[in-house]
Parts: structure tokens; sequence; C-alpha cells
């Protein structure tokens, strides 16, 4: 049944062709076979020829088709053809109009689904003498089928619109998800590229001061070289544990499976990374102000990066003798971080919006993370020499 019912959608001016046939040889018996139509006979061929191809050609020309229709309904009342069974062919044309016709043939349709049962009671009037209110009846009764018949074709079209609007803006939709999609893609890799740049930066900064350090001492204070050696073994581990983390986003559950899982830093821990600092060479000055209190989790990461880039940024460039403060200040509705050093300083193109070849990756991150919490960031050299971070992070008021 399956497969018949397939064929049948394949091919439907071949099963059109099959129902003309039929109805063809319907309507030729039904004029042969009646007597009272002996003087019909000869002009009521070409008209059930053309009904027959009407129905054959119905939908690969349904206008064509509907012109042809209402040409034999002339034809029949000129030539007093009165109506058979090949006339069952408007009933179809005028669905199908009604259904995937140009709007003026279905309006055409509609017309002469209203007019062809009234014109045809008045050419051959019912010979059961009843009145004209049987008349009037007979004409109504008539006129419902070809009226069906439009109203449904026209309630398909308004289907098939409905459907095809519908795939119209399923497809819409899956064009903008897939565009959501390369677009989330893009900022988680922004994202991973800042967390990484962070996470090497600092790092890798502190285990090659740690290693000039322990050549430096080597021979005068082995007990120093060890401890250098010792910072260098820890925070390469660090570097690689963060790394992990980081990686595991690309590749699902590798860290949680190898048991490696490291939180992401927080404002606890900006007096860790401190320390660590402090252990560099480099002098640290940190104060908390205001009452500490839980902050959202991008704010902390938000606020711990900043403080581990510019530390970073006064290592590379505040030069031999510098020292650096941070202060972490607690605002009703927001958090402060002020990161100054006394140091040379970094190049103008450094800090500037972009960097300049490729420079200045770090203060770009620094503005992307603090756009993304809807906060500010102000960087630049200091009055005095020296560099100066200034960030205000928002947060919700305190209850």
């Amino acid at each position: 049944m399956q497969r018949l019912y397939d064929f049948i959608r394949r091919h439907p001016t071949g099963v059109d062709i099959f129902w003309a046939v039929v109805l063809l040889g319907l309507s030729g018996l039904s004029v042969v076979a009646d007597p009272s139509r002996g003087s019909e006979r000869l002009p009521a061929v070409p008209v059930i020829m053309g009904l027959c191809l009407v129905v054959a050609l119905r939908r690969r020309a349904p206008e064509k088709m509907l012109l042809l229709a209402v040409a034999m309904g002339v034809a029949q009342l000129a030539f007093g053809v009165r109506p058979n069974v090949a006339n069952f062919a408007m009933l179809v044309i005028i669905f199908t109009v009604a259904t995937v016709g140009e709007r003026w043939a279905s309006r055409l349709a509609l017309v002469c689904s209203l007019c062809a049962a009234g014109v045809s009671q008045l050419r051959w009037p019912n010979e059961m003498r009843g009145g004209w209110a049987q008349e009037v009846f007979v004409a109504v009764v008539m006129t419902v089928p070809f009226v069906l018949a439009w109203v449904l074709g026209d309630s398909m079209r308004t289907r098939r619109a409905y459907f095809d609007q519908l795939e119209e803006r399923a497809a819409r939709l899956e064009r903008e998800r897939e565009a959501q999609s390369k677009v989330a893609v893009a900022a988680e890799r922004a994202r991973i590229a800042r967390e990484l740049h962070d996470v090497v930066a600092h790092n890798v900064s502190v285990m090659v001061v740690q290693a000039d350090g322990a050549a430096y001492v080597m021979d005068a204070a082995p007990d120093q070289a060890r401890q250098a050696l010792e910072t260098i073994s820890s925070t390469g581990r660090q570097a690689l544990a963060e790394m992990r983390r980081l990686l595991g986003v690309l590749r699902t559950g590798d860290a949680r499976e190898s048991g490696e899982y490291v939180p992401q830093p927080d404002v606890e821990q900006i007096e860790e990374l401190i320390e660590q600092v402090r252990q560099t060479g480099l002098a640290v000055d940190f104060k908390i102000e205001g009452t500490p209190r839980p902050l959202p989790s991008g704010v902390e990461l938000t606020a711990y990066r900043i403080v581990q880039e510019a530390l970073t940024n006064t290592r590379k460039h505040g030069g031999p003798d510098a020292g650096a403060s941070v202060r972490l200040v607690y605002f009703d509705d927001g958090l402060g971080l002020l990161v100054e050093d006394d140091g040379r300083g970094a190049a103008h193109e450094l800090y500037e919006d972009g960097g300049a070849d490729g420079a200045g990756h770090g203060m770009i991150g620094m503005r992307e993370r603090v756009g993304m919490v809807g906060g500010t960031l102000d960087a630049g050299p200091r009055p005095g020499g020296g560099f100066r971070i200034s960030a205000l992070l928002p947060l919700k008021p305190a209850h």
C-alpha cells in the first residue's frame, strides 16, 4: 500500500490521465445509453473530450484548464448539451484552482461555482412543475457541491501556506542557531586564549626570574638556589594544572577524569599570588579596604587576572628595582582594584587599545574581561613615574 501511495505521489499527472480516461468512458456510456440525448450526441463529443482534458492537465496548467472548463460550459449552453458525468471535471478544476492556482483564477472559480447551477437551471428548467420555489431550491442544492469544492481547496491553500511558513521559520531559526553557535565558539576561543595568556605569561615569567636567580647564586648560596628551583617546580606544576583545566574545555571530561581539575582563581587567592611574586624579588604591598564578601565568580576571576597581569607587566617592564602596590577596595556597589608600580613603565604602545604589532595582548585581555562584567578600566603612566592600572567592577548592593 505504501508503494502504491509513493508511486501516486511521484506521478501525479499520470494519475490524472488515468482518471480522465475513466471519466471519458463513463461519460461516453452515459450519453450513448440515454435515448433522450440523440440530438446531443454529436456536439457532446468535443465537450466531453474538453472536460476530460481538463482533468488530465489540471495540475500542470490549472489556470488554462479553468478557462477551458468555462469554455466547455458555455458550449454546453450554446449547443444544448445537458449536464452529464463529464461535468464532474468542473468540480475537480474548481478545487484544484482554489488550492494551487493564481488568485485571479481562484476568484473566477468561486464566481463560476456560485453561478453554474443557477445558469444551468435557467437553461434546462426542471420538468417537475413545482413552481419557482422548487427551481430556486434545486439551484441552491446544486450550488452547494461547487462551493464546498472551492472552500475545501482554499482551506488546503491556507494550510499549505501555513506549513511553508513554519518550514521557512524553522530554516531561519536553524540558520540563526548556527550563527549563534559560531559566535559562542569564537567567544569561547577568545576566553581560552585570554586564560592561556594570563597563565603562561605570569607563571613563565616567574620561572624565568627564579631560574636567573638560581643560576646567579648557584655557587655562592646553594640553599637559595635550591629554594628557587623548588619555586620553579611548583610554579610549573601550577601552570600545567591550569592549562589542563583550560584545555579540558575542548576535550570534554579529560580534566575531571584525570583527577587534576583545578577551580578558577578567585579573590582569596590574590594574596597567594602576591606571595609568589614576592618570592621572585619584587616587593609588593597588599591592602584590603572595606568588608570582604562573596562575589560573583566572573568578578572574582576578572579581579584575579587583572592583578596577575599587572604584576607580570611590572616584572617585565618595571626594571630591577621596581616595587608595586595592590589595593582591593569593597564598595557598596562595586569592587575597586588599584595596582601601581614605581618602575620605568611600559611603552605607550603596549597599553593603547589594540596594541602595536601584536603587542599589548595582556592589556587587551584585561579590557575584554572588565567589559564582560560591565566594569571600567583605566591604564597608563603614573604621575612621577611608574605605571598604574585602575579598575571598577560592579557588584550587587550588599544586603
